[in-house]
């Protein structure tokens, strides 16, 4: 398989503030360090992708505010094709508020802008995009009729569509059955299915109660300890890389892009799901959604070292 990775998503400006800790409810905690980033599930998705190696486009919506120019100008930068990321009047555009603490936890709230302006009509005038795509991702930071939509005219092209339940919401049991890969966490996970997520066994029996519902593959992200794959004849967990975390923002979606480019390269899943980890893994050692999000010879220089099979 051979071709472009097309992100149909959400796109933030992120204030992050670095604290010592975060904060309790009415407390003021001084200290911080304050930068102001580019974020965005979708837009980190195809930073990540685009900066792991592969061709990407990305379709979505900003605001007629001063960010929309510098979140289109920002994805310019890392060579994404812009050509479907519109730009809707009377609007702002995306904006996250962010605090980390000194342990790499976060809290975040997100005002969504323009991503909720996202329509079905915005991806079929992408429709070229779409038609022209290796795999197509899309998340669960726009519109859910949006999401739907995408996961619909993938299936219509036939093209292999990747959701990332982030945040978790539901999803119609129509649209899971199109996916080719549903990637989700261990909360996501649990949000679908109910179930909890602790012992090994919980997450083969989570990871096989998602793909009943339907997807061709699930990738379980499981933090330090890596991903749970669950496909047609494959059944294991993908150890992560120990590192030091810093900021856990947008590990996932980095994981996620990463896993897009090995897969339109024809990596094996296990393989892709790997190099994947090592990308998430070099993302959390830094501060910042788009900022964390490593270069193809970072990721081939840590999968390099051998480390872990």
């Amino acid at each position: 398989m051979a071709g472009r990775v097309v992100v149909v998503g959400s796109s933030n400006v992120d204030l992050l503030m670095k604290t010592p800790r975060l904060p309790k409810v009415g407390e003021t905690v001084t200290g911080g360090v304050f930068a102001q980033v580019f974020g965005g599930k979708g837009a980190n998705q195809a930073v990540g992708a685009a900066r792991a190696g592969g061709e990407v486009a990305f379709v979505g919506c900003v605001g007629d505010d001063a960010y929309g120019g510098q979140v289109i100008g920002s994805l310019k930068a890392d060579g994404i094709d812009t050509r479907f990321v519109f730009e809707e009047k009377g609007v702002a555009s995306g904006t996250a508020l962010i605090m980390v603490g000194a342990d790499g936890r976060n809290c975040i709230a997100v005002a969504p802008g323009a991503n909720g302006r996202l329509t079905p009509a915005h991806v079929d005038r992408a429709r070229e995009a779409l038609a022209g795509a290796a795999v197509i991702g899309t998340l669960c930071e726009i519109p859910p009729e949006t999401v739907d939509h995408v996961i619909a005219l993938g299936a219509e092209l036939g093209k292999p569509v990747m959701l990332n339940l982030a945040p978790a919401r539901a999803v119609s049991d129509a649209s899971l059955a199109r996916l080719a890969c549903l990637a989700v966490n261990e909360t996501e996970a649990e949000f679908l299915t109910g179930l909890p997520v602790e012992s090994e066994r919980d997450v083969e029996k989570v990871a096989d109660a998602l793909r009943a519902r339907g997807p061709g593959t699930v990738v379980l992200t499981l933090g330090a300890r890596g991903a749970y794959v669950a496909a047609e004849g494959v059944r294991a967990l993908v150890p992560g890389f120990p590192v030091a975390a810093v900021d856990t923002t947008a590990a996932g979606d980095v994981h996620c892009g990463a896993l897009a480019v090995a897969l339109v390269e024809g990596r094996p899943l296990l393989e892709a799901v790997r190099f994947a980890n090592a990308a998430a893994a070099i993302s959390v050692t830094r501060l910042g959604a788009q900022p964390s999000a490593p270069a193809r010879a970072e990721i081939d220089a840590l999968l390099g070292r051998g480390l872990p099979r």
